[in-house]
């Protein structure tokens, strides 16, 4: 009985130690890591977990709606890929008018989601309003002046053009798999402004195309220095107050008061994201309200072919910080975050389409995760049957 009891006893010591020395590790590690292992990976509730700021809405502008709305039959082919991606929301909009909806898991109209870097293309609009405010004098203007903390070999030549088309020739390392990686640090950690002083400018900016989030942050840092207001508060004016917003987003923040994650994180619904659409539909114009230059829209959605990629392709599907995917012989614009966040734009029907979810395809067709095909032969088959 005795061997016994002192069997249980060093078996007990030892699962105690175990814990204290797994505790004391963790205390050990840099917040952003301790964050990380308790969530483990990005989730479009993350908003949740994150200090925000709000951006206001003014006055809203409904949307109209269609006469055939929801009365379109969707294939149950269509139907079960926007289940097995984990949909949260498809929204169809044609002619200024809802035509087709529905909602997932709880989600309804007004149930915000993270868009992850469909932030990166609502920057870049940012970009174009502040242009048109004259706190920008044009995309080729050189960022250091306005950041003189940026250091590399190559920082004096970085202009915003550069960090738009993701050629920034930067140090910045986009893994997501590495919980050391600073993209990682960037999301979790609670120090932005630091991590990003991080960035060096190692290479010539402007030959290569390499996605960058950080090269959306640096220019976060750039409109918070020019125009002397949080991104958030410039996007409630520039943005989310003229286009209607019917429901006040958040931009979640590295701490309380802290500042924006700009590469991703900005938090709304369907129907509101299909607004940011239908600005670049409209070409910077939100119902006969001039809010971006057409000339700035325009080019915001035309490839970048100057520039080459990692295999020495030329680069035909990123613009300004908007994808740009080939589809039954049309060119169509769209933002996408990592979980299957759309936003296409579909000048043909005078569309626009949102995809919120929880997933997305792992395998790519020219630079296109796959489902981007899924989703778009779904709206089409909703577009073309009305």
């Amino acid at each position: 009985m005795r061997k016994t009891g002192n069997r249980k006893n060093r078996t007990f010591r030892s699962i105690i130690i175990f814990i204290v020395a797994i505790t004391a590790t963790y205390t050990l590690l840099p917040d952003y890591l301790q964050k990380g292992l308790i969530y483990f990976t990005p989730d479009i509730d993350d908003y949740k977990i994150f200090d925000n700021r709000e951006v206001k809405t003014g006055m809203p502008a409904n949307w109209a709606v269609s006469e055939r709305y929801n009365n379109i039959d969707v294939p149950p082919t269509l139907t079960d890929s926007l289940e097995k991606y984990n949909t949260v929301s498809f929204l169809v909009i044609q002619n200024d008018s809802l035509l087709f909806e529905k909602y997932w898991n709880d989600h309804t109209e007004t149930t915000i989601s993270n868009s992850f870097s469909m932030a990166k293309s609502i920057v870049s609009l940012m970009v174009g309003c502040a242009i048109d405010d004259g706190y920008i004098k044009s995309l080729d203007e050189k960022v250091k002046p306005h950041l003189p903390w940026l250091t590399g070999p190559h920082s004096h030549e970085l202009t915003i053009r550069h960090l738009l088309t993701m050629s920034s020739g930067s140090s910045w390392d986009e893994s997501y798999s590495s919980p050391f990686s600073i993209t990682t640090q960037a999301y979790y950690g609670r120090n932005l402004n630091k991590t990003i002083r991080k960035v060096e400018i190692i290479n010539h900016p402007g030959i290569v195309f390499k996605y960058r989030s950080g090269d959306t942050q640096i220019i976060e840092r750039l409109l918070h220095r020019v125009t002397g207001m949080s991104i958030s508060e410039y996007a409630s004016k520039k943005l989310w107050q003229p286009l209607g917003a019917e429901v006040p987003a958040l931009w979640s923040l590295d701490k309380k008061e802290g500042i924006e994650k700009a590469y991703c994180c900005f938090n709304s619904n369907a129907r509101d994201f299909a607004r940011i659409g239908n600005l670049v539909l409209n070409e910077g114009e939100f119902r006969d309200t001039k809010i971006v230059s057409a000339n700035y829209i325009k080019e915001m959605i035309q490839p970048v072919s100057y520039l080459t990629d990692k295999d020495a392709k030329m680069v035909d599907y990123y613009g300004l910080s908007w994808w740009i995917v080939e589809y039954n012989n049309m060119k169509i614009p769209y933002a996408r975050g990592i979980l299957g966040q759309y936003i296409f734009v579909i000048p043909k029907h005078n569309a626009i389409v949102v995809r919120l979810g929880h997933k997305r395809s792992n395998t790519y067709r020219h630079h296109h995760p796959t489902d981007v095909f899924t989703w778009l032969n779904t709206a089409f088959t909703i577009l073309e049957e009305n």
